[in-house]
């Protein structure tokens, strides 16, 4: 389980890490992803302390149950912006939630005076790292190297938007083990972490409003019934929205599908577009089975993998159930353990540019390298986009 076994490396003696990096690498088991690598803090001007490792700590959480207001109907937003009735929406327990025309309307506003950026950092082993320092991180924006001014590695909640495929093709065997994957990610996340979720077939619908109440979440997938086409596209495009208005400062959507787009009024270049405006991740989960595992196509795994990585995140492919369990909790974890770093550009200017930006991180001595992921960059513009 990804949330149950950790590792912390603390400062002793060189010798016990040494001793206890050899035995990971004769051990597989030890040597598992599954594991959560703290690093030491770096303290200057002080004589260099090595490291031990302490035996694995659990770590769980259970969601906060919190019911949320009465709930309506909901309308999809059209590719020019205006908003349309959901024809042969998902199938839920209870009505909709009412999205008005004004609220989707409303453009995703990126202020670059201050850039913040979400981080993961891996070892060699997939394990995610906790307890670099500051200066352990390198920016640069464009090749010039910025002054990092806001720094935090706490577990801090996060605005997650579940948008779960709910076609004609997720029918069966497939949506049920969807279904079973996500708790295993709810019983991982944070406490105060703050849902949405929006079913999507050939329209997009959301189904719940934001909550705290995962117990709600899984009770209106329980009564979603599959059918359409697949608008995915379009869904993304309404959890981006929904999400950016969200509570939490850290931002996050949870995809969920099994393949390409064929019915959405927005367009692939317009979708990358937003999310590369936005700050919002995406984690996309291609749902495959042991019968078919061609339903996604190079196609679609290229569609997810981009959608993913221009945003920072990362796209996953699953072959079972038990993996499919893995990689939901494996997501779950990854929010819990990322490091929010924020700078100011020492050459801001706003002109609606893009700026590639670069993130370096330099492990303490003794530490094996390191891996760093988030998003590839940002548009320099800070008034809304029409």
């Amino acid at each position: 389980m990804w949330a149950r076994r950790f590792v912390s490396l603390n400062r002793v003696a060189l010798i016990s890490f040494l001793f206890a990096a050899s035995f990971a690498l004769a051990s597989p088991r030890a040597a598992s992803a599954r594991q959560q690598t703290t690093a030491p803090k770096a303290e200057p001007q002080k004589a260099e302390q090595s490291q031990k490792v302490e035996p694995p700590q659990q770590r769980q959480t259970q969601s906060q149950q919190q019911a949320d207001g009465p709930q309506q109907k909901a309308t999809v937003p059209a590719a020019n912006g205006r908003a349309s009735s959901s024809s042969a929406p998902p199938d839920a327990s209870g009505p909709a939630v009412q999205v008005s025309e004004d609220d989707e309307r409303k453009p995703v506003i990126t202020h670059t005076d201050l850039v913040t950026l979400t981080v993961t950092v891996t070892d060699t082993y997939g394990r995610f790292v906790t307890g670099l320092a500051k200066n352990a991180f390198t920016i640069t924006d464009d090749k010039d190297q910025q002054e990092i001014t806001f720094f935090s590695d706490e577990d801090a909640p996060v605005s997650l938007g579940v948008v779960f495929d709910v076609s004609g093709s997720m029918g069966g065997d497939k949506i049920n083990k969807a279904r079973e994957a996500l708790a295993k990610f709810i019983e991982t996340s944070h406490s105060r972490d703050e849902y949405f979720l929006i079913g999507f077939n050939q329209r997009a619908q959301l189904l719940l409003d934001h909550t705290r109440d995962s117990d709600a979440l899984m009770q209106k997938l329980t009564f979603v019934q599959t059918h359409g086409q697949t608008a995915l596209y379009d869904a993304v495009y309404l959890g981006v929205n929904k999400v950016t208005r969200g509570v939490h400062p850290k931002k996050a959507i949870l995809l969920i599908s099994d393949g390409q787009d064929n019915s959405s009024r927005y367009t692939f270049s317009e979708l990358r577009r937003i999310l590369k405006e936005s700050d919002v991740i995406i984690y996309a989960v291609g749902i495959v089975d042991s019968h078919d595992n061609n339903d996604l196509g190079y196609g679609g795994r290229a569609i997810l993998e981009e959608l993913a990585g221009v945003s920072g995140g990362k796209a996953f492919f699953p072959s079972s159930s038990a993996e499919m369990n893995d990689t939901f909790e494996r997501i779950a974890l990854e929010l819990r353990t990322q490091y929010s770093i924020g700078y100011r550009p020492s050459k801001f200017a706003n002109d609606g540019r893009w700026h590639r930006l670069k993130i370096k991180v330099q492990p303490p001595r003794g530490f094996p390298r390191l891996f760093v992921r988030g998003r590839e960059g940002y548009f320099a513009n800070n008034t809304p986009r029409n």
